[in-house]
């Protein structure tokens, strides 16, 4: 969010002067077929011109001013009336795309330009910010009420600003000389707000009320650089106000949000073992076991988990003539495998019967004698 958003400067000016703006900025623009027709059409089906500064301005009001600023030494320049039977003349003219305003007299022009203002199907302020513009105008600090009309001036759309913009500096232009003219800017003012500031109803034709409305229209005369532009002081604490969150929420780290929306859109992932970073070296005997035609019967048994049959292998009387336990079978470790050193160790029989009595001959053999010799014990 930055300071130049409306959004923001809507909130600085209830916060500091308590002005509440209507939203006016979704309103759509409304096809109107008018053709070359200028008197009497909306603000945005009207040809435009590109003037550095200020904007597309209507083509109409160009040429006007352009054509009184070269006469604007004229006495009663905007308050004397134009002929009507030349006006409506010359009014056919324009709205046949007719340019005629070279051979016009400076009163007619002037006359035209009013009637111009006046006539749009929506006046050049929107009838949302009048309400917003007496109140400030109505401020009891001059610089509160300075600062809040340049802030109403930032909100308007557009099109009607680069128009009242270019027109407030070229009646500032017209004040300058108003030694000749005798048109001071409270002059001025006084004749463009009923043009610009139309009163909707007679609860706001009072003295009073058309009082704050040639106010507002003299403040942007006589400064018609301030016309559109936020003032330093807004900028300054609203660039501090923001700073300042910014750098609180820094130190609160970020927000956790829990929310409903976000729990129904987690999706469940089954557990899948991850296989470990270091594999422990494979011995040469399982991978020989595993190899060849034979499948891995201890693996489809489960019996890789237990320890070796060879360890528990009992050799009974009938070893010698070939029998083999089913023991035997389950693994293929070769019997000329390596001892290990206490594979070597042999536990000896004590005592007179150490011949009948079972021998340990090592962890891999255990030997017992026949049940018949037990029995004759």
């Amino acid at each position: 969010m930055k300071a130049t958003d409306r959004n923001v400067m809507r909130f600085h000016l209830q916060v500091m002067y308590g002005i509440t703006v209507k939203s006016f900025e979704k309103r759509k623009d409304r096809l109107y077929m008018s053709g070359s027709k200028i008197f009497g059409v909306p603000l945005e089906n009207l040809p435009r011109r590109y003037i550095p500064e200020f904007g597309l301005v209507p083509c109409f009001l160009v040429d006007a001013c352009s054509f009184l600023l070269e006469r604007a030494g004229t006495v009663g320049l905007f308050r004397k009336p134009g002929s009507l039977p030349r006006i409506k003349i010359i009014r056919a003219k324009l709205n046949r795309g007719e340019g005629c305003l070279s051979t016009s007299l400076p009163y007619d022009v002037s006359t035209l330009i009013k009637q111009f203002c006046r006539e749009l199907l929506e006046p050049l302020f929107p009838s949302e910010l009048h309400a917003a513009l007496l109140k400030a105008q109505a401020l009891s600090n001059p610089q509160d009420r300075t600062s809040a009309l340049q802030l109403l001036s930032c909100l308007l759309p557009a099109r009607n600003s680069s128009c009242l913009h270019y027109l407030f500096d070229f009646l500032s232009k017209i004040s300058q000389r108003c030694s000749e003219n005798l048109m001071t800017s409270s002059n001025l003012a006084t004749v463009f707000a009923p043009c610009l500031l139309p009163p909707p109803n007679k609860a706001e034709m009072s003295e009073g009320r058309l009082k704050l409305r040639v106010l507002v229209l003299h403040t942007f005369i006589d400064n018609p650089n301030l016309f559109g532009v936020i003032p330093k002081a807004v900028m300054d604490s609203m660039e501090y106000l923001m700073n300042f969150h910014f750098i609180k929420d820094a130190k609160r780290g970020p927000r956790k949000r829990h929310s409903f929306k976000v729990m129904q859109s987690v999706k469940t992932v089954p557990w899948i073992k991850g296989r470990p970073k270091f594999e422990p070296p494979v011995p040469e005997q399982k991978q020989e076991s595993s190899s060849g035609d034979r499948p891995a019967i201890r693996r489809s048994f489960g019996l890789e988990t237990f320890p070796n049959v060879q360890l528990f292998r009992a050799c009974l009387s009938g070893a010698d003539k070939g029998f083999s336990p089913a023991a035997a079978l389950l693994d293929s470790t070769p019997k000329t495998a390596s001892k290990t050193p206490r594979e070597k160790l042999k536990r000896l029989p004590r005592g007179p019967d150490a011949e009948s009595s079972p021998v340990l001959t090592g962890v891999r053999t255990l030997q017992f004698t026949h049940w018949k010799k037990r029995r004759s014990l």
